[in-house]
C-alpha cells in the first residue's frame, strides 16, 4: 500500500498565513466581497458588472471582474457545456472567488449560473455578509431580440444544445440581494443601484 491510496483530505491541510483576509481588507480600505451575477445569456451581466468594476476603481478600491468566457480560456479550459462540466466551472469559479475574497478583494463574477444549487454552493463557501446575488434580470424575448453573441441564432437552429432559455432551464433567484432590471433602467442607474447596496452593506464607505 501506498500512501496514494489513502483520502487527499488526510493529507492536506489548511495553512493559515500570519497575513490575513482582515489585514489585505484593512490595507485596502474595503470589506472582502462576492457579488455573483447570474442572469440569462444576453442581459447584461458582464456589461453591468464591468461599469460597476470601472466605477469602484475609480473610487480607489480593489476589484477583480471573473467573467465566464474568459475563464474557459484557461481555468476552465478543460470542460464542455454539459450539465457535468457546467456545475465544475461554476464550483472552480466559486472556490477562485473566495481565495481572491480571502486576499481582500471585491470580486464581480459574472455567470449565468442556471441552477441555484450551483449558486447556493458558492454562497456556502464564503461567511454570510460577503457573498451578494445580483439577480441581471431581463425576459428571454428581451436576451434573444439583443443576442450579442448571435448564440440565440444558433441555439434555435439546433447548431448549440444545452442552452440555457431554449433548451435548458434557468431557475430565477429566489431572494437576490440585488435585482437589476436590465430592460427598464440604465447601465448608470443600476450601477448606482449596485454602490447604494455595496454602501448599506458597509462593503465600500
Amino acid at each position: 500500500m501506498t500512501t496514494d491510496l489513502l483520502s487527499k483530505d488526510e493529507n492536506v491541510i489548511w495553512h493559515q498565513h500570519s497575513v490575513d483576509k482582515q489585514t489585505r481588507a484593512k490595507a485596502k480600505q474595503q470589506k472582502p466581497a462576492v457579488l455573483w451575477f447570474t442572469g440569462l445569456s444576453g442581459a447584461g451581466k458582464s456589461t453591468v458588472a464591468g461599469a460597476l468594476e470601472h466605477a469602484l476603481t475609480q473610487m480607489g478600491h480593489h476589484t477583480y471582474l471573473l467573467d465566464g468566457d474568459n475563464v474557459r480560456h484557461g481555468l476552465c479550459r478543460d470542460l464542455g457545456f454539459s450539465q457535468q462540466d457546467r456545475r465544475e466551472n461554476i464550483r472552480r469559479v466559486g472556490e477562485l472567488a473566495k481565495l481572491m475574497a480571502d486576499a481582500g478583494l471585491i470580486v464581480l463574477s459574472a455567470f449565468i449560473s442556471p441552477h441555484r444549487e450551483e449558486r447556493q454552493l458558492v454562497r456556502s463557501l464564503l461567511p454570510e455578509d460577503e457573498f451578494l446575488e445580483v439577480f441581471v434580470d431581463a425576459s428571454l424575448a428581451v436576451c434573444e431580440s439583443r443576442d450579442p453573441k448571435g448564440l440565440y441564432k444558433k441555439a434555435r437552429a439546433g447548431e448549440i444544445s444545452n442552452f440555457t432559455g431554449i433548451d435548458s432551464e434557468y431557475e430565477a433567484p429566489l431572494s437576490a440581494e440585488i435585482t437589476l432590471a436590465t430592460g427598464v433602467d440604465s447601465v448608470e442607474q443600476l450601477v448606482q443601484q449596485c454602490l447604494t447596496e455595496l454602501r448599506l452593506r458597509q462593503i465600500i464607505a
